[in-house]
C-alpha cells in the first residue's frame, strides 16, 4: 500500500496558521475563558459547582491544546512559515490566562476543609480521579498568593516560555554546510545534517558534517548559553519560591516517582556499562576505524557484501504493521493512523529536526512528526512514535484528569513498540551479516539509554549545581558536557561532542525540567513488560492496555507493583533489564567473531 508522507493539516484547520477558522476558535476560547474565570471566582464549596468547573476546565484545555498542536505542527513542517510565531504567541497568551485561572481554581481546592474534600472524593463521579485530585491539592499547597501566581503566569510569557522559543527560532535559521563528492556545497537544515551525520555509511562524510556541526554550534554557543542560563535560572527561582528543596524534586514529583527509584535506576546502569563498552569497541573494529568518534556511535554497520538495511517509507509502514500482528488492537490502530495521514515523515529542508508524537484532544487523535530517510533506525523511530500514539488512544475512555501521564511512563508504550520491531527485524534476518547489522541497530538504542542519556543527566545535574553560584559560561558548559560524556561512555570513545548541550532541544524545553532521564526509565520499564509478555503471551495485550490505562492515576512505584509485582526502588529490578540487553551484546560479539573467522 502507498502511504502519504505528509500531514493533512486542512483536516484540523483549513488555511494554515492564518486560517480564519483558527482565528475564530481562539476568539471563542477567550470568551469561554472569561466565563470560566467568573465561575471560579464565585465557587464556594458546592460539589455540583466543582464538577461543573472541572468540565469547563477540560473543555478549555482541550480547545487550547488543539489549537496549539496545530500551530506547532504547521510551523515544524514549514519553518519558513512567518505567521506561525504570531499565532503561537496568541495561543501562549491564552495559555497564560488559563494557567492563572487554573491556579486560582487549585487554590480553591486547597482551601476546602478536610471534611468537604473527603466528601468530594467520595462522589461516584470523582472516585476514579481521587489520586489526581489529591495530587493537585498537595501541589496546590505550594502555590503563592493568587496575586503572585498571576504575576508569575504573566512573566512566563516573556520568561520561561519565551527563552525556549528563542532557542527554536535560532535553530530554525541555522544551516550546516556539506560538500559532496562532486565538490558541490549545499546547506543542510539542522534536521537533515543530524540524520546524515549519524547515518551516512562514509566515515569521511560523518566526520565532515560533525566538524561543521561543532563549528556552527560553537559559533552560536554564547547565545545558547545565555538562553540556557536564563531559562534554568528562571526555573530555579520558581522552584525556590514554590518550596522545592532542590532541582530534582520538581521533575521527580512531575514523574510521580521517588528519588530512591531514580538512584536505583542509575546505579544499575553505572554498575553494568562494560558490556556496552565492549560492543562499541567491537563496532569500531568492524567499521575498520582507528578510533571511535562521537559521530560513529550510531553509524550503519555493513559486514562483508551486506549493506545496511534500508526501507522505503511504504516498506517501513508495512513492516511495522506485519510485526505488530501479535497485538491486534495495536495493529488496527497503526493501520488507521498511517492510512489517515497522521504522520509527517517527508525528508525536506524546511522542517525542524527531531521527532515526536503530539495530541489533538478534541479529536481524540494523535499526530507524529519525524523525517524518514530510509534507515532501519528511522523505521524504529516510526514504531516508537506509534507506540506513543497508541498509549494516548487507549486512554480516551478514562476520565480526562487521568489521561495526564508523566514522561517516564509515556516512554513505556513507545519503547515497547520499538522493542517489538527491533526483535522482529533480528529474528527475520536473511543472513548472519544482516542479523549482525540489526543487532547493531538494537544495541544502538541500549547505548543511547545507558550512555548518551546518562551523560545528559550527569551534565544537567552538574549544570544546575553550578548555576546556583551564578551564570555558567559557554566554555564551562562544554567542559561539563565533555566530563559527563566521558563518565557515561566509560572510556568507549576517543572524541566527544562538547557542544551537545547547545544542539540538543531537550535541554531547552520549558514545560518539563530534566526531560531526559524518563527515556531510560521507560526503556528499562518496557523491557520488564516485554519480559512478562514472553512468559505469558496469551491475552497479554489486554493486560498491557490495563497497565497503560493506569499510567495517569498512580505513582510509578504503585503501577509497577500492581501490574508487574516488582519493587522499582530496588537496584536488582533495573539491573535485570540492563543485563537482558547485555545478552544481545554477547550475541553480537559471537556473531561478529564468527564472521571474521570465516
Amino acid at each position: 500500500m502507498n502511504y502519504a508522507q505528509t500531514w493533512d493539516l486542512d483536516a484540523i484547520f483549513s488555511g494554515g496558521t492564518a486560517s480564519p477558522a483558527l482565528k475564530e476558535k481562539l476568539q471563542t476560547i477567550a470568551q469561554e475563558l472569561d466565563a470560566f474565570k467568573a465561575n471560579v471566582n464565585q465557587f464556594t464549596n458546592r460539589l455540583s459547582d466543582f464538577k461543573q468547573l472541572l468540565t469547563e476546565q477540560e473543555k478549555l484545555e482541550k480547545a487550547l491544546l488543539q489549537a496549539s498542536t496545530f500551530a506547532n505542527m504547521a510551523h515544524d513542517a514549514n519553518t519558513k512559515d512567518t505567521y506561525a510565531p504570531v499565532i503561537k504567541g496568541e495561543i501562549m497568551v491564552l495559555f497564560s490566562e488559563l494557567n492563572k485561572v487554573g491556579n486560582h481554581f487549585t487554590q480553591k481546592l486547597v482551601d476546602l476543609d478536610e471534611e468537604t474534600f473527603a466528601q468530594f472524593l467520595a462522589d461516584d463521579d470523582l472516585v476514579p480521579m481521587n489520586f489526581v485530585l489529591t495530587e493537585q491539592r498537595k501541589k496546590g499547597a505550594r502555590l503563592l498568593s493568587e496575586r503572585e501566581e498571576t504575576l508569575i503566569a504573566e512573566l512566563n510569557k516573556d520568561g520561561l516560555a519565551a527563552w525556549s522559543q528563542v532557542y527554536d527560532t535560532i535553530i530554525s535559521t541555522m544551516t550546516i554546510p556539506w560538500t559532496n563528492k562532486q565538490g558541490e556545497t549545499v546547506n543542510l537544515s539542522i534536521g537533515q545534517a543530524m540524520n546524515r551525520m549519524s547515518q551516512d555509511n562514509d566515515p569521511e562524510v560523518r566526520k565532515q558534517l560533525f566538524t561543521a556541526w561543532e563549528e556552527a554550534f560553537n559559533h552560536q554557543a554564547p547565545i545558547f548559553a545565555d538562553v540556557l542560563n536564563h531559562l534554568d535560572g528562571y526555573r530555579m527561582t520558581l522552584q525556590e519560591k514554590h518550596q522545592y528543596k532542590d532541582h530534582l524534586e520538581e521533575p521527580l514529583e512531575y514523574n510521580r516517582m521517588s528519588k530512591a527509584t531514580l538512584e536505583a535506576m542509575w546505579q544499575a546502569v553505572s554498575d553494568n556499562k562494560q558490556p556496552f563498552v565492549t560492543f562499541l569497541k567491537k563496532k569500531q573494529q568492524l567499521l575498520q576505524l582507528d578510533s571511535l568518534a562521537w559521530q560513529d556511535v550510531d553509524a550503519p554497520l555493513s559486514v562483508g557484501d551486506h549493506e545496511a538495511m534500508t526501507f522505503t517509507y511504504d516498506e517501513a509502514c508495512d513492516f511495522i504493521i506485519k510485526h505488530f500482528s501479535a497485538f491486534p488492537k495495536l495493529t488496527a490502530f497503526t493501520k488507521h493512523a498511517l492510512e489517515n495521514r497522521w504522520v509527517e515523515a517527508e525528508d525536506r529542508n524546511d522542517k525542524r529536526p527531531g521527532g515526536y508524537c503530539t495530541s489533538l484532544p478534541e479529536f481524540d487523535e494523535s499526530r507524529i512528526f519525524m523525517t524518514f530517510t530510509g534507515s532501519a533506525s528511522d523505521t524504529s523511530t516510526l514504531a516508537h512514535e506509534l507506540g506513543h500514539a497508541f498509549h494516548s488512544d487507549v486512554l480516551t475512555d478514562v476520565p480526562y484528569l487521568n489521561q495526564h501521564y508523566a514522561m517516564n511512563v509515556a516512554e513505556t508504550a513507545s519503547t515497547f513498540a520499538e522493542t517489538i520491531i527491533a526483535n522482529a527485524t533480528v529474528q527475520s534476518a536473511r543472513s548472519d551479516e544482516e542479523k549482525l547489522s540489526l543487532l547493531n541497530n538494537k544495541l544502538e538504542g541500549a547505548t543511547a539509554m545507558f550512555m548518551n542519556i546518562h551523560a545528559r543527566f550527569i551534565f544537567e545535574d552538574n549544570f544546575y549545581k553550578a548555576r546556583k553560584n551564578g551564570v555558567v559560561s559557554h566554555e564551562q558548559l562544554s567542559k561539563l558536557m565533555t566530563v559527563a560524556q566521558k563518565e557515561a561512555f566509560h572510556g568507549a570513545l576517543n572524541t566527544y561532542h562538547p557542544h551537545f548541550w547547545s544542539s540538543k532541544l531537550h535541554f531547552f524545553i520549558d514545560d518539563v525540567p530534566f526531560y531526559n532521564f524518563p527515556y531510560t526509565f521507560g526503556y528499562l520499564f518496557s523491557l520488564g513488560i516485554y519480559a512478562e509478555y514472553l512468559k505469558q503471551p496469551k491475552n497479554f495485550e489486554e493486560k498491557y492496555i490495563a497497565l497503560l490505562k493506569d499510567t495517569g492515576a498512580m505513582t510509578v512505584e504503585d503501577l509497577a507493583m500492581k501490574h508487574l509485582g516488582v519493587d522499582v526502588t530496588n537496584v536488582d529490578f533495573w539491573a535485570e533489564g540492563v543485563k537482558l540487553m547485555a545478552k544481545d551484546v554477547d550475541q553480537f560479539i559471537a556473531l561478529a567473531d564468527q564472521l571474521e573467522n570465516n
